[in-house]
């Protein structure tokens, strides 16, 4: 790894904890390889060998928990083989559902739209948005009756489904409420 940025080569050894970890990384829920690893900024992408020199992942994030030490997870390399298979010959990851939307929340929210929430504050052309009449402006209310108060609630509802599946959002729009159907384009960028 290169931790901090300015100390390539850097090796430390450690357990692996657990092979399926389930973990939320920037709002993402992934299966992860656990290990006591030492990980710090820096080391993300990394790899992570076994006894033999087999690489078996690729460092991707740590515990950031103020009393947690030694909390390092790396996807999984048949994961990672995947993923750039995927690349290599499609040019991105096939198959990840998309609205077509570009969104904010929190304090980039207040700021832009003076609310809180989910906004959209573009849409992609020819999209599944696009297509079901959603707008810039609009606020994310719900999907599916699943309450949606910012983007990692939006993410994880939408990583349940697959591309071609219809979802139910209820957005506010001029302060009044809609029901809008959208059926899941597919993510390509």
């Amino acid at each position: 790894g290169n931790p901090l940025g300015n100390l390539g080569g850097t090796v430390t050894n450690g357990i692996i904890s657990a092979l399926n970890r389930t973990i939320n990384v920037e709002g993402r829920t992934m299966t992860l390889i656990q290990t006591n690893a030492a990980v710090s900024p820096g080391n993300s992408g990394g790899g992570l060998f076994n006894m033999a020199g087999q690489l078996v992942g690729i460092v991707n994030a740590k515990s950031n928990g103020e009393n947690a030490e030694g909390l390092g997870f790396a996807i999984p390399v048949n994961t990672a083989r995947q993923v750039a298979q995927e690349l290599v010959e499609n040019g991105y990851v096939t198959g990840r559902p998309a609205l077509g939307v570009t969104v904010i929340s929190g304090e980039q929210a207040a700021q832009y739209f003076g609310g809180t929430g989910v906004y959209i504050v573009s849409i992609t052309e020819g999209g599944a948005a696009e297509t079901a009449g959603l707008k810039s402006g609009d606020r994310i209310v719900s999907v599916d009756g699943q309450l949606v108060e910012s983007t990692t609630d939006l993410t994880n509802i939408l990583s349940e489904h697959t591309v071609g599946d219809t979802v139910e959002l209820q957005i506010s729009r001029n302060r009044q409420l809609y029901t809008v159907q959208v059926t899941l384009g597919e993510k390509t960028e």
